[in-house]
């Protein structure tokens, strides 16, 4: 089983698009996360629905967990207000977006790996040759990925 073999067409979002349609596009499709693309619609990272939960909440409470107890539930109801006006490259992490991709011929132990180390529900597969510098294939899903993987139990 080859990551051309589990790479399926993926919804993407511009960075620039809004953040609050983008979490209803979550939301609606029950996706893990989302594919981000640049300016030019290439693929630009992968954002994660839990990077989404953190932009919503305040970096005070962030450090001190505790404080989650102090905030009633009025407020918390409200949490998505802080996406008003932003886009979805400021939910993506600041110190560096990340895109993780694999290969084509990678096999599925290669595609679990980076997807434990990155810590990403989503990989894209990227076939890259020398006059094409990344041409997405689709993207490999954990939950696609564990399907498959039961077939054989």
């Amino acid at each position: 089983m080859r990551a051309r073999d589990l790479a399926e067409p993926y919804v993407s979002v511009s960075k620039d698009a809004d953040a609050i349609e983008a979490v209803r596009l979550l939301v609606e499709r029950n996706l893990p996360g989302l594919l981000v693309t640049d300016s030019a619609g290439q693929p630009y990272a992968a954002l994660p629905v839990c990077d989404v939960v953190r932009t919503l909440v305040p970096g005070y409470v962030q450090e001190d967990g505790g404080l989650a107890r102090v905030i009633d539930e009025r407020h918390a109801d409200h949490l998505c207000r802080v996406l008003r006006g932003r886009t979805v490259a400021d939910c993506l992490p600041v110190e560096r977006p990340f895109l993780p991709t694999a290969a084509p011929d990678w096999t599925a132990v290669e595609i679990a790996e980076l997807m434990a180390r990155s810590r990403s529900p989503l990989i894209a597969v990227v076939n890259r040759t020398d006059e094409d510098p990344g041409r997405l294939l689709g993207v490999v899903t954990a939950a696609r990925l564990l399907e498959r993987l039961l077939q054989a139990v």
